[in-house]
């Protein structure tokens, strides 16, 4: 489904990713990991198309989309949430998600009174899929922080994306929040049939979700391969300061 071949992006002078590559099967969950600075979140800009690689192709569906606005790269397929939870504050929860539906089916033009019985079957479909029906009616600012980031992938969820990326889903997550959120994204790509790239610095989580897993350093593609694979490898281990103990089977599964 989505493919980076030698992608490369500089900012004054500083390769933050350079000649990474990147495969995503159709339904597949895929993580990407590394230190922090390795250049995981500016990948994703390139994928999204918030950035632009200075060379290199990314290839979704076997199409470039290197180059294309961000929203067109969303009407492609491939829908966005970010690392900070980026939602409507003011909105309902099912307004917030309203507004995606709808701009995806480009009515975005007639909100809000007007709007307002637009789209709800949809809107509640989606909701009930995340787990937010019995929440459509709160003020989003006033949901938990584990909700608003839950929030955020229903948001994306409007959009009716093939492909779906999430950079640090359970950032400053609780513990049980981490455990629901991460079950949610297996649901959704099960239930869904949801291609789904994240990243995320807890191995736990990367090493019992993940299909598929490519580490980066500096920029470059350590190896991508299955989770097995990933964890024996030398340079992984060496990118991770604990060296095979950060990533033993022990760790993972303590």
């Amino acid at each position: 489904m989505l493919r980076v071949e030698a992608a490369e992006k500089s900012f004054d002078g500083f390769k933050a990713v350079n000649r990474a590559n990147l495969v995503v099967e159709e339904g597949a969950i895929v993580a990407v990991i590394g230190p922090n600075g390795a250049g995981k979140t500016t990948l994703f800009n390139l994928i999204a198309g918030i950035h632009k690689p200075d060379t290199g192709k990314i290839l979704f569906q076997g199409e470039n989309i290197c180059g294309l606005a961000p929203y067109d790269i969303c009407r492609r397929g491939i829908a966005r949430a970010f690392q900070i939870a980026n939602i409507f504050h003011r909105l309902t929860v099912f307004e917030n998600v309203q507004v995606s539906v709808l701009s995806q089916q480009r009515k975005s033009g007639v909100l809000f009174r007007p709007a307002q019985n637009l789209a709800v079957e949809e809107t509640n479909s989606i909701l009930a899929s995340t787990g937010l029906l019995n929440k459509a009616r709160r003020v989003a600012g006033t949901l938990s922080h584990g909700d608003q980031r839950i929030l955020e992938m229903a948001i994306a969820l409007g959009s009716q994306p093939r492909l779906l990326i999430l950079d640090e889903p359970t950032a400053g997550m609780s513990p049980e929040e981490t455990t629901v959120t991460m079950e949610l994204v297996k649901h959704l790509s099960q239930a869904r049939g949801l291609t789904i790239l994240f990243c995320e610095h807890d191995m736990d989580i990367v090493f019992s979700v993940a299909q598929s897993i490519m580490v980066m350093q500096h920029g470059q593609t350590i190896i991508q391969g299955e989770p097995e694979e990933v964890r024996q490898n030398e340079q992984v281990q060496e990118a991770y300061l604990g060296g095979a103990l950060s990533l033993s089977k022990e760790t993972s599964d303590a």
